[in-house]
């Protein structure tokens, strides 16, 4: 019955961000998540029950030139992760997904692994700003709460590209 939650979670997630139908999102593989581990241990955060996965974030350190190209529109989520070099420090936090089984939600399950995450990388990184790129008003709201939180400047992308016609954020 472990696998009941982690079944749950990954059609949630394909759900809500529909990343098969949207090229400018990082789709999540095990070679993604390899990657990402490589980055930083902490990009990927997980709370779970008896069940297996309730909650999920996932930040991404990255550079302030890599944020600002991300920022502009002017390359995808794939080609920030592409252009992150492991093994460097790094001066920007992409706040890039939480995701939380709707029985659990507003619980503080995202802010808590949010908060730990970004506490760990602080320890490695001179993390000056955080950035996002918001699907939902509760995306944003997290958002902001953390920027205020850990004091940082958050900046946020946007644009209307979604095949369903939907602003992000």
């Amino acid at each position: 019955m472990a696998g009941n939650n982690l079944e749950r979670m990954i059609q949630l997630a394909e759900e809500f961000f529909q990343t098969k139908n949207d090229p400018m999102q990082l789709s999540i593989t095990e070679k993604t998540m390899e990657r990402l581990r490589e980055i930083d241990p902490s990009t990927l955060m997980e709370e779970s029950d008896s069940d297996g996965p309730i909650a999920w974030v996932l930040l991404i350190p990255t550079s302030g030139r890599v944020m600002r190209e991300f920022l502009d529109c002017r390359i995808s989520e794939q080609d920030l992760l592409d252009q992150t070099e492991p093994g460097t420090r790094y001066d920007a936090l992409y706040l890039c997904s939480a995701l939380v089984l709707p029985e659990q939600r507003g619980k503080g399950l995202a802010r808590g692994l949010i908060r730990r995450a970004i506490r760990s990388m602080l320890d490695r990184h001179e993390i000056r700003a955080l950035y996002t790129w918001t699907f939902s008003a509760e995306g944003d709201r997290l958002a902001e709460a953390t920027a205020r939180e850990f004091r940082l400047p958050l900046f946020k992308r946007r644009d209307s590209h979604r095949p369903d016609g939907d602003e992000h954020g």
